[in-house]
């Protein structure tokens, strides 16, 4: 497995997911969860999420159909926040994901009074991480994440 193209799917994989917005590509599933699928040769992913408010869900990436790499994450929006708005911000915080480093955005970005903060340990073999999104100074948002390889060896 070269960590490489892993790296180079994640983003790919990122831009046309969640942060993209196409949802007319998601599935709903039948125990309430909605899964973003998306392939490119012999990558595939998978991304599965609960929520609504607050949501949490789990991303896994498959190389030539074996599970290689997974992302679980879980995150809300502060009670008496419109959330439309702060997701908004952050699908255009997440179309920014570093390259070098692809789990979730970029180390800040700011859009208008918005203002969203990632901050993580590791690299893509494991991670983990939070972001925060910031309106005038205030917490509206938090999401923490983790993750990394999988099924490296035998084991459990």
């Amino acid at each position: 497995m070269n960590k490489e193209l892993l790296r180079q799917f994640l983003v790919d994989s990122n831009k046309a997911g969640y942060a993209g917005g196409e949802e007319k590509k998601w599935i709903k599933e039948s125990d309430w969860s909605t899964t973003i699928p998306f392939q490119k040769g012999e990558w595939r992913s998978h991304d599965n999420f609960f929520g609504g408010e607050p949501y949490g869900g789990r991303v896994i990436v498959f190389h030539q159909d074996r599970p290689i790499w997974m992302m679980v994450y879980y995150g809300r929006v502060e009670k008496g926040v419109e959330t439309n708005p702060v997701y908004q911000v952050l699908r255009n915080a997440l179309m920014r994901m570093p390259e070098d480093h692809p789990f979730r955005g970029p180390k800040e970005y700011q859009e208008g009074e918005y203002a969203y903060t990632n901050s993580w340990e590791g690299d893509i073999e494991q991670f983990s991480g939070e972001e925060k999104i910031t309106q005038g100074g205030a917490l509206i948002y938090k999401a923490d994440y983790l993750g990394g390889l999988v099924d490296r060896r035998e084991g459990i």
